[in-house]
């Protein structure tokens, strides 16, 4: 008799990936961020690092988000966001450290 290979069916949840940093996201530190806030009518979400989130709504105004950075692309193409990265990409994953605003007038 030959021996049969019992495929299970069952597959360990994939790691969450920040589309920004490219570091895998804990559950503790994972966000959504609306592309297109909800106030500005959007719906479609992504998973970021909080710190990566964060971030974002420093940088931009709810505005800014909606008009010109409502793709992840589009914002890597942002010179802070690039400069954000970079650093970050440096930390462990399960970095955190308080949020800087922009100096910036909304």
């Amino acid at each position: 008799m030959a021996k049969h290979e019992v495929q299970s069916w069952y597959r360990p949840p994939q790691d969450e990936v920040c589309p920004l940093c490219g570091r895998t996201i804990p559950p503790e530190q994972r966000d959504e961020h609306h592309m297109v806030p909800k106030a500005e009518g959007g719906r479609e979400t992504v998973a970021l690092h909080r710190i990566c989130h964060r971030q974002l709504h420093a940088l931009f105004s709810e505005r800014e988000l909606a008009t010109t950075y409502a793709s992840v692309d589009r914002l890597l193409d942002n010179e802070q966001v690039r400069a954000f990265v970079n650093w970050v990409r440096t930390k462990p994953a399960g970095f955190h450290e308080r949020t800087r605003s922009s100096r910036r007038k909304r």
